[in-house]
């Protein structure tokens, strides 16, 4: 999937928050405003093209303060992009490095 293209629908405020999402983010005291950051500023860590019914990315934006990682969807043809959740990465789950997933 192209970051560049996922930047350009965040941008422009295409954005579906999931009823999971914006529980979740309650929960982990998660702002919406974290969530564009780190869609922004971060990288594709992992990519799910199989995932209906749109493609799916992690997306994960390791910075000085915090560490994030938001999954989303894509509709690349109505170009929307659907966030499905966000998280603070756990070292039980990902490397030192927060982005790379242990193997279990």
């Amino acid at each position: 999937m192209d970051k560049k293209r996922i930047d350009w629908i965040i941008s422009y405020g295409n954005i579906h928050w999931q009823k999971h999402a914006l529980q979740r983010l309650m929960e982990r005291n998660i702002s919406r405003a974290d969530v564009k950051k780190t869609i922004l500023n971060g990288i594709i860590i992992e990519s799910y093209v199989d995932d209906r019914p749109y493609p799916s990315v992690l997306i994960a934006d390791i910075g000085e303060k915090k560490a994030l990682h938001v999954v989303l969807a894509i509709n690349v043809e109505d170009e929307i992009c659907y966030i499905i959740t966000a998280y603070i990465p756990d070292e039980n789950y990902f490397e030192e490095d927060l982005m790379t997933r242990r193997r279990q």
